[in-house]
């Protein structure tokens, strides 16, 4: 791993975002929460948690980090499922890392739990929408 004892603590956040791409007899059984493996929008935003608080055990080479902030937020859109990540930390390194495979996750989560019945979905638009450091005031 790079050597970051020397930097200095900052107060850091990262901001991510994708999509997956169902088809309108998906969407509407999620709307209407009729998947057999349950509420597909709660079960991936917990998923989404659950792996950014992971994801230096899934990524050689990425810090652990103490993380103070991690949400993720499903919404439904025409097209499929948007998500959006926020995390945030106190630390040396940066939390993008953990806003990005929150997202991922959470996908691929929705991608698990609607691939009983369409088989046409597809993952993408994933990006870092935007990161942050800020001194920490003495």
């Amino acid at each position: 791993m790079v050597d970051i004892g020397y930097k200095p603590d900052q107060h850091r956040t990262a901001k991510a975002t994708g999509k997956i791409f169902l088809s309108a007899e998906t969407l509407q059984l999620i709307r209407d929460n009729e998947l057999k493996k349950g509420d597909v929008l709660t079960v991936a935003e917990i998923a989404g948690i659950q792996a950014a608080k992971r994801t230096s055990d899934l990524i050689p080479l990425c810090h652990p980090l103490a993380i103070t902030k991690i949400e993720v937020k499903t919404q439904l859109t025409n097209e499929g499922v948007e998500v959006t990540s926020i995390a945030k930390c106190t630390g040396k390194t940066g939390i993008e890392m953990e806003a990005l495979t929150a997202v991922n996750i959470a996908l691929l989560t929705i991608y698990d739990m609607c691939k009983a019945v369409d088989k046409t979905m597809m993952i993408g638009d994933i990006r870092l929408l935007e990161k942050t450091k800020n001194d920490i005031e003495t």
